[in-house]
């Protein structure tokens, strides 16, 4: 999950930012190959994905001089609320990774786009452009003939996509949040208590579920902290405001691309022709709906 960049795009973007967009997009396309491989459980290792990342998310506010301290209560309360609710993206969007295929699991997981985008018109009370009915057309269309393979293969794949779209969900109301405090803080000191926040909603969650919390082996969780919470949403977060929105659209069907060949390579999971032809359907919409999207709008991952 990334926040984008409020700076504007320059006209001439250079081959190191070009470089950081797609090595974020594949760094956090590994996420849910991690949350696959990690012995604790699935939202277990969401849980280690933001408290692991504490430290390091403090010291680039440090470094970035985005206080930590100081903010008006309000701020807090949205901060609380906003962590709460990436908490619950994170458990939806892992336990839909443990029971669906990775392909779909990163497809839906980034489903908030389009939601984005039908919440924009609404809110703007504006009817919409071509682009965007083709972009809702389109989401629809793919998601349902994904929904209707996974339901083929089994109703376990089928409830793991839904887990996946309800991530995307609460990843809208995230988005909606953090963009009432935005203005006022950085990329880092926000990113850092909304973890702090979604650390106990994650622990009581694992808990309550009878999840293995503590694991045995730690890389995978390192792996999967270092590839979704620095890696990834640092070179995005370096990389966002140089861009247009088509230019981001596409370089983040690289993340699906690399789940396909993951899922392929370590799970034996094989795309049959309508799951190629949803997946390209719904990868459409996201890059229609990051083109209709207006500055300063958060992107997922």
């Amino acid at each position: 999950m990334t926040i984008s960049s409020d700076a504007a795009p320059p006209l001439r973007p250079g081959p190191m930012h070009f470089l950081a967009l797609l090595t974020g997009n594949v760094a956090l396309a590994l996420g849910p190959w991690f949350v696959r491989i990690a012995d604790s459980g699935p939202v277990s290792a969401g849980l280690w994905r933001l408290f692991l990342a504490l430290p390091l998310l403090a010291l680039l506010a440090r470094t970035r001089r985005e206080p930590l301290w100081g903010y008006a209560p309000r701020v807090w309360l949205i901060l609380i609320g906003a962590g709460m609710v990436f908490a619950a993206d994170l458990a939806s969007w892992h336990v839909g990774i443990e029971m669906t295929r990775l392909s779909n699991a990163t497809l839906f997981g980034n489903s908030g786009s389009v939601i984005l985008m039908v919440w924009g018109l609404i809110a703007m009370h504006r009817r919409p452009h071509l682009r965007e009915y083709a972009a809702v057309a389109m989401a629809l269309g793919g998601a349902g003939l994904m929904l209707g393979r996974s339901m083929q293969i089994d109703a376990r794949t089928l409830a793991g996509d839904l887990f996946c779209i309800l991530a995307g969900l609460f990843y809208v109301v995230y988005i909606l949040l953090v963009q009432n405090v935005r203005g006022r803080m950085g990329s880092w000191n926000l990113l850092f208590w909304s973890s702090v926040a979604g650390v106990p909603v994650l622990l009581i969650t694992a808990l309550l579920l009878g999840e293995p919390v503590w694991p045995q082996h730690w890389l995978p969780l390192i792996g999967l902290m270092i590839a979704s919470q620095i890696v990834g949403q640092g070179l995005l977060v370096y990389a966002l405001g140089h861009f247009p929105p088509l230019v981001i659209g596409l370089v983040l069907l690289t993340q699906p691309a690399v789940s396909v060949v993951l899922g392929w390579f370590a799970f034996g999971e094989v795309l049959a022709l309508p799951d190629a032809i949803g997946m390209a359907l719904v990868g459409a919409a996201l890059v229609l709906a990051r083109v209709s999207e207006p500055a300063g709008e958060g992107k997922k991952a």
